[in-house]
Order: C-alpha cells, then structure tokens, then sequence
C-alpha cells in the first residue's frame, strides 16, 4: 500500500509552530538584559576568587571552599572552586528569575492571551516556557566553568590535574571532567526549573513567583543540613546537587549522577503535572 504523500507535510506543518516558539522564546529570553546581566555576574565568580588567589601569598590548606588551595597549582580549579561557590545561592537564585518569570511574566504583561491565540495550545506554550529555563540552566553552570577555566589558565599554570582517586590524568580531559561537573549541576537545577515553573502558573505578578522559588531553595538546603529532619533529606531536590565528587575519581562513578538524575526527574515529574494541571485550567482571557 502506497504512502500518504501527505503525511511528512502534516508533520512537519505540526512540529514548525512548536520549533518557532522555541526559537522565539530562546530568542527573547538571551536578548534581555536582565538575563546577560545574570550571566556576567555568574562570570564574575571565578573571577573574584582567581584574582583573590593570585593577590594572596598563600592558601592555607583546609580553609576556605574546597580546592581553593589547589588553583595556584593549577588554574582550571578555579571553575571547580566556583561552581561549588555559586551553588547553594547564585545558581538557584538565577534559576528562580527565570523560571518564576515563565508564565508569569506574559501573564503580568498582557501577552499570555495572545499566545495562547495562536496555533501554539497551552501545553506546548508550557513545554516551550520549560525548555527555555532548562536551556538557561545549563548556559549557567556552563559560563561559571568557561570563564573559571579561562581566568585559571591565564593567571596560574594548567596542567595534569591529580583526581581525588589518587591518578593523575592531562589537562584536556580535565576540562572535560570539569564539563561533566557543570552538566550535573545543569541536571540539578531541572527540578528547580520546574518548581518555578509551576509557582509561575499560580501567579500573574513574576517577582512573586520568582521570591517563592528562591525561597524553597534555601529552605530545602536548611532543611537538608538538619540532622533532624535526616528521614527527609534523600527527598530533597538539593539534596544531591555537591554530589559531583565521583565525576573526580578514576574511573568515573556514575551513580551519583543517576541517582541526581532520577531525583530531579522526580520533581520535574511532580510539578510537571501540577503546572499543567493549574495552567489549563487557568483564566487568561480576564
């Protein structure tokens, strides 16, 4: 039986609205100011401490975040140091910008009617608004480490970097390490994306949704460093985000990776259905 000829054009004519919306919501979201402005001073970060490094005499082992005194040795600790600074505060915070602003920040400018009057539907509108943050949470981490191993590398020596398994491997596979450490941390900040996402769909004022999100992420870190409350740690979606060690072991455990993974796939899970729940029911056209 022949193929309907038909078929790849419907197809393609269904799957071009959802790519166009993308590609414009990719489009607004690194054109504002707001989000390089985030961006830089991410960057900022590595930034601060390898300057603060190179105008010290010495770093006292022990003190200070970790590695810290490892990056006058060499310099691509400097983005380590710095994806483990930017963690429990920066990151989440830039997060909770973004995602908080999703949903909300049409509904606050007037514009989320007029989306949802073109082809678009309300659950691809609120796939496209999640992938827009999920992109933004891996530029974060990702610029943290770029810029920490381009300022190490151009005011400390580069060179084979000594694992904490004990073996010595080359300076290009360390970057390499240090990408996968950026990558989990953009896998860490995927429950988070969609926590805000949800706290947008409640609200029609941004700064609102955004506080909410900032604020479940500090107090799920509290929480999580409360010995009381250790039944409830593994639950947490924090509770694995300084998991990264094993990605520094030869050879690599991924069962810290998996395990962040499928936690954060828990949450985006949850609140997943919870946005979507309250989105299409929700009354954008008052």
């Amino acid at each position: 039986m022949p193929s309907d000829p038909r078929r790849p054009l419907h197809q393609g004519a269904a799957r071009a609205p959802g790519l166009r919306l993308l590609a414009s919501e990719l489009g607004v979201l690194f054109r504002r100011r707001r989000t390089w402005a985030m961006l830089l001073a991410l960057a900022a970060i590595p930034v601060l401490i390898a300057v603060a490094v190179r105008l010290s005499s010495a770093v006292p082992p022990g003190r200070g975040p970790a590695f810290l005194d490892r990056i006058s040795q060499n310099g691509l600790f400097a983005g380590v140091t710095a994806m483990l600074v930017a963690v429990p505060l920066f990151l989440p915070l830039t997060i909770g910008v973004v995602a908080g602003d999703t949903l909300a920040g049409e509904a606050g400018l007037g514009t989320l009617r007029y989306l949802l009057a073109a082809p678009a539907g309300r659950v691809r509108l609120l796939l496209v608004k999640y992938a827009g943050a999920v992109v933004f949470a891996v530029a974060a981490p990702l610029t943290v480490a770029l810029v920490g191993a381009g300022i190490g590398a151009a005011l400390f020596p580069v060179g084979p970097v000594t694992l904490l398994s004990g073996e010595t491997i080359g300076a290009a596979e360390a970057l390499g390490r240090l990408l996968l450490i950026a990558a989990y941390l953009a896998v860490s900040l995927v429950g988070l994306s969609a926590i805000g996402l949800f706290m947008s769909s409640l609200t029609d004022v941004p700064v609102g949704a955004m506080a909410a999100t900032v604020v479940l992420a500090v107090v799920a870190q509290v929480a999580d460093a409360l010995p009381q409350l250790e039944w409830l740690h593994p639950w947490l979606f924090s509770h694995r985000w300084l998991d990264f060690a094993d990605l520094l072991r030869q050879p690599i455990a991924w069962d810290s990776f998996a395990a962040n993974a499928l936690l954060q796939g828990g949450y985006l899970a949850v609140f997943g259905a919870l946005a979507y729940a309250r989105f299409a029911t929700k009354d954008v056209l008052s």
